[in-house]
Parts: structure tokens; sequence; C-alpha cells
């Protein structure tokens, strides 16, 4: 049976990770050491090494993540790389393990879900004092993987992978990937779940964030009862990710789940922004940090339908929905108060902690629908009406959120705003133009006087409107499309088309004129096909 051996790197870059594994030196652990499913009580995780493969080869690698861990271009190149970040090997510090977590998916409680196929290599703290877990996805079974075999396969890590460091550079609060490698194994996945499973090639993620830490982490020991566990797990959050906050008190646990209701906020609101839908916000799946964690069938509000869901297992109840995201992460809040209830045991704080996610996220969308429009702030008494008329307006033909955003840009007022032909400069965002009535440019072209009214009220120059509209609408976004043809090329093995969406996305908001192809809206042949429209929670 292969197993890990643990290296002395010869790469000095190696040895400058610096592991200070708090996690598991400070929370319980699971007494058994073996690596066999089943019910983990009263224990925060369990220890684990991931199962080595055959053959490791990097596919791509994020240069700003590698600089986060202090580790430079070469040594994500080398061979040693690919041994630790696939799993074969383990650096002198690491102590893999894998948590438990438990979690309400499509609103049913689903019990213990915990790590199933991901592999904690430990904690590291950087040169400027900042602390990286790193998490292999991808890298064997654990005790937690429910029959499963604990792998992912190449299409669903190539897509982990490009949006974790396409959301960061977008702006939007997000777990990092620092690489993408493949295991030289096939894995067996039936992507339809329609009784055709077919061999896929394997693939493992190295994710990094300072905390993996999920709302479904309290909630399973709130669900035991086993309300110590629950304390140190939330005490050491708050100490480890939240030492603002001050030491733990109940207090202290009040304003840590107003601050957790806040960038869970203002995390949605940048999904609104950039038209993200998660595709699966299972209580599970929300971090405690308001971070966008666990990619798997997401995808990019292309044609402006609030409706939209990119997840096949969601498409009949429509549940993580692209205009119901708000609404859900206050569901899941709820849930996450009633987790830690026992260690507060007062409702109105938490209710009120509540009612804060609802009008930070109200205020912060508003404010920023009016950087989206270019307006110096929402003024209430012109702009309720000018954005609901927008939002109705998108939906008149199909029409591509992000291209119409960025269009907007170029519109001025000038004196011939009362012209028939206001829309002429957005035809590019339209998917039929040719569906446009005359009643629907009559609505459109109304819609843009108003607006370029309003505009003109502000007395901005049109560089400075310009300038912040261009710095919140982007013109790249990472289109289901553009990955579904990198995953073609990758399972073909060639990896250029995914190095270039990587390099593209690293400047999302920039005009990149040698890369206006990959700005451009999705073709007719994607509109229906698997992993351009839709797609299923396999991976």
């Amino acid at each position: 049976m292969k197993t890990n051996m643990v290296l002395q790197p010869a790469d000095l870059s190696l040895s400058a990770l610096k592991f200070d594994n708090c996690f598991v030196r400070e929370l319980p652990a699971d007494p058994d050491s073996s690596n066999q499913l089943r019910q983990v009580h009263s224990a925060c995780y369990s220890r684990v090494t991931p199962t080595p493969v055959v053959a490791p080869q990097l596919v791509a690698f994020s240069q700003e993540v590698a600089e986060l861990l202090n580790l430079k271009n070469e040594t994500c190149k080398s061979k040693e790389f690919a041994q630790i970040f696939v799993g074969n090997k383990l650096l002198l510090g690491m102590d893999p393990y894998a948590t438990c977590y438990g979690g309400h998916q499509f609103g049913n409680w689903a019990g213990q879900l915990g790590d199933g196929r991901a592999v904690n290599l430990g904690e590291i703290v950087n040169k400027q004092g900042e602390r990286w877990a790193l998490q292999l996805k991808g890298a064997g079974p654990t005790p937690y993987s429910r029959r499963a075999d604990g792998r992912a396969v190449l299409r669903s890590s190539v897509r982990e992978f490009l949006c974790s460091e396409a959301m960061h550079h977008l702006g939007v609060p997000t777990t990092r990937a620092l690489s993408l490698l493949l295991t030289g194994e096939q894995v067996n996945r039936d992507m339809f779940y329609d009784g055709h499973p077919q061999e896929e090639p394997g693939a493992v993620v190295c994710r990094v964030a300072p905390s993996f830490t999920r709302f479904g982490s309290f909630q399973i020991f709130a669900w035991r009862n086993e309300i110590e566990p629950l304390r140190q797990l939330v005490d050491y959050t708050i100490q480890t990710d939240f030492p603002h906050l001050g030491k733990p008190s109940t207090a202290v646990y009040q304003q840590w789940f107003e601050t957790v209701c806040r960038r869970t906020a203002e995390m949605i609101i940048h999904w609104m922004r950039v038209g993200f839908v998660h595709g699966v916000m299972n209580t599970d799946n929300m971090s405690i940090l308001g971070l966008t964690i666990d990619y798997g069938p997401y995808g990019w509000l292309e044609n402006y339908d609030p409706d939209w869901t990119p997840n096949t297992t969601d498409a009949q109840g429509g549940r993580y929905r692209f205009g119901h995201q708000p609404q859900i992460a206050l569901w899941n809040l709820v849930q996450l108060a009633n987790a830690i209830y026992p260690l507060i045991e007062q409702a109105e704080p938490l209710e009120a902690a509540l009612q804060l996610y609802n009008d930070h996220y109200q205020q912060g969308w508003r404010e920023m629908m009016a950087q989206k429009l270019g307006l110096k702030k929402f003024e209430p008494a012109t702009d309720l009406l000018l954005i609901a008329e927008l939002e109705k307006m998108l939906q008149l033909v199909e029409t591509d959120m992000t291209i119409f955003y960025r269009k907007l840009v170029d519109l001025v007022p000038t004196d011939s705003n009362d012209g028939a032909d206001l829309f002429a400069p957005l035809l590019d965002a339209y998917y039929q133009p040719e569906d446009l009535s005359e009643k629907n440019k009559a609505q459109i072209n109304g819609w843009l006087r108003t607006y370029l009214n309003r505009v003109a009220q502000d007395g901005l120059s049109v560089d400075e409107r310009q300038e912040r509209m261009k710095a919140v609408n982007p013109k790249y976004v990472l289109r289901n499309y553009l990955v579904q043809l990198a995953i073609d090329k990758a399972e073909d093995g060639d990896y250029g088309l995914v190095n270039d969406l990587l390099q593209v996305m690293r400047q999302p908001y920039a005009e990149q004129p040698e890369n206006e192809e990959f700005a451009q809206k999705r073709p007719e042949w994607a509109r229906h096909r698997a992993g351009c429209s839709m797609l299923s929670c396999s991976s």
C-alpha cells in the first residue's frame, strides 16, 4: 500500500513554510486514528493523511497565492512541489486532518457531513504574520466520505481553481487556490446522475484560506447537544479569526455573531454586483469569515434572469436562484443563530443581529447599485424607481448583464438625449437584438433618458463617472462556456486555456484589447450544453 513520506525539502522556498497548527493543537480531536467511515462525536476533526497517487502533474498555479505563502514561482514548477500539493509527501510540520461538521442541504438537516474529500495539511504563518490554512481537495477518503471515494475530477477542479482566483480579482471575498494538479489516475463519476458513469481524469486543488470553518461546524455540536466542544470552537474562532473582539464572553459572542452577519451581507452584495450564482448555499457551504467557499455547480448570470440557478439538482425548486441568494443567506444565519443560542441563552441579541444583516444588506445593495450606475450616492426619491425599472427592462429580452453595464459606461448626457436611438450602443448586450419590438425600444430609450438626466444632476465629469463605473462593472467574468472550453482542452492534455483564463481574470476591470474574445457573450452553441448552462453536484 502506498504511504506518504515526510519530506525534508531541498528547496529553500518550501522550507520557508512555517507551520503553526493551532487548530489541531487547541481543539478536541477524534480519538480514533483509523480512516474508517464513522460518526465522530465531541471532536472538531479527525487526523487523516492524503492518499498518494501515481503520477502528479502540475496544470496551473496562482502566482499571487504563492506570494502569500512566500513561495517562489520556480518552486511551484518543481517536482517536489507537485509531490507535496497532490498529497504524496508531507513537509515537516504538516499535521493533516479532516474536519467534522453538519449542515442543512436544500433546507433539510443532513446530519454529519464533514470533509469527505478534503484534507487539511496544516496552517502556516507567513512573513507578514498572516495565518493561512492549506487544504487539498480531492486527496482521498476520510472518516467523513459517506461511501464516496474522496477524489475529485479534472472538470470540477478546473472550475474551482479558476473561480477562486477570478473572484478574488473581482474583489469578492473568497477562499483562494494555490495549485491545480493531475493525479495520473482515473475517477469514476456519473456526471448527469443518469446511470451512465464514466472514467474521468482525477485532480487535486490546493485551497487556501485563513480558515475553512463553516456554519455547519457549529451546527453539528448544537444538534448533538455537545455544548462544551461548541463553546471551545466558538472561543477558538473568536481568538484566532476575530481577535479584535476581545476575550470570549457572552457579550463578545453577540458581537461576533453581528460581525458574521455583516460579513455575510457584504459577500452577498458582491455576488449580486458581478452576477455570481453559488448554486448550492447549504449551511455547510457558508464560511464563518464571510468568504465564498466550495465552488461546485456555480454559474455566472449571463442573460439577466433573477430566477436562474446553475444547479440541475435545484432546477425545479430554484431555492438557490440568483435573486433568492440574499434571503437564503439570512435563512442560513438563522440556523447559525440557533446553533450558538446555547452559549448566549438570549434570543433578543441574536434577532437584533439578524435584523442588522437585513439593514446592512439593503443599505449596501443600494450603495452598490448607485456605484454600478455611476451615481454619487443613492437617492431614494429617484433611484428606487430608477433601479426597479432597470431590472424590468433587463428582462424584456435576453440581455447580457456584464456587457450591458459595461456598455452603459459609454453613454453620456448630451443635448440629444431625446433621440430615438439611445439604446444603439447597447445592442451588443442583447442575445437576440432582432427580438426587440418597437415597444421594447421605446421602453429602453425612455429608461435611458431618465438615467442620463439623473446622471446629469450629479454634476460629475464624464471621465470621473466612467472611471467609477469601470471600477465596479467588470469587463471580464469567468463565463461558464469559457471554463467548459478550458476543461475540454485540459481533458485532451492542453492546459493553455486554463492558464490564459487565469491570466485574463487577474485584471477583470481592465480593457485588455488583446483579450477581447474573452469578453464576448455566450455563443448560441453553449445555450443548453452541459457545463455551459447548468451543472450537477457530481465532481
